[in-house]
């Protein structure tokens, strides 16, 4: 897990950049830099929607997703529970900078795909290009939101390392290529739906759509799953 602890260790450093610079940034800056990641973010999700999307295979599951993910996330409240957390360290807006980076560093080709390719070939290059693009995305989240953007930090080496052990450990062959596609349009409608909160466009609660990031997981594990029923019926009936 080289790749996934420099990654996490550009993360760190980053942050710790941005929120050393952070003193030196005058107040009328600081609303400069929350477009600016409103911009990046409404940028990003809609590259990761318009270039996913044709390769989907299943064109109805990230609506399927989504609303299933949402009804699940407003009814566990994860956004009010999340916010309420954050109220505690006195710090209003930085809510809205931890779900931003995080969806940003963790839903995305290079964090899901570069954990499997370091597991199954011992490849780090891609996670090496990540904690290069995270180190740099750090530092603007670090100048804007302060040190509670050192969450993410952890954040990201448990996901990639949740990654990294069910590839290396269960199935490598489980993180196919339409699944990575189907994760990431809906991570892209995520990574959008943060720039419209940045960019106060509308208030969407991100985080209670979290849950629509494990609905092309149970489909494609359901899936899996019937295949090997069917096959061993059909092998025991040939």
């Amino acid at each position: 897990m080289i790749g996934t602890s420099v990654n996490t260790l550009a993360l760190l450093v980053g942050t710790s950049i941005g929120c050393l610079v952070k003193k030196g940034i005058n107040k009328r800056y600081e609303a400069v830099l929350f477009i600016a990641m409103g911009l990046a973010a409404l940028g990003i999700g809609w590259e990761n929607v318009t270039n996913t999307m044709p390769k989907s295979h299943y064109p109805v599951l990230f609506i399927v997703s989504l609303v299933l993910g949402g009804v699940c996330g407003t009814a566990l409240d994860i956004s009010g529970r999340f916010d309420r957390l954050v109220a505690k360290a006195g710090k209003s807006n930085l809510s809205k900078g931890l779900a931003t980076e995080i969806l940003l560093c963790c839903i995305g080709a290079l964090s899901i795909v570069g954990p499997v390719i370091a597991a199954v070939k011992g490849d780090q290059t891609m996670l090496f290009t990540n904690a290069t693009l995270d180190f740099v995305t750090s530092m603007v989240f670090g100048a804007s939101f302060g040190w509670g953007m050192l969450v993410v930090a952890p954040v990201l080496f448990c996901w990639q390392g949740s990654i990294y052990l069910v590839t290396k450990f269960l199935s490598a062959s489980f993180f196919t290529d339409p699944l990575v596609t189907e994760i990431s349009i809906v991570g892209g409608f995520l990574i959008a739906c943060s720039g419209l909160v940045l960019l106060k466009i509308r208030d969407v609660k991100t985080l209670n759509f979290l849950p629509s990031l494990l609905i092309p997981i149970i489909f494609f594990f359901l899936f899996i799953i019937h295949y090997l029923c069917y096959d061993i019926i059909f092998n025991e009936y040939s």
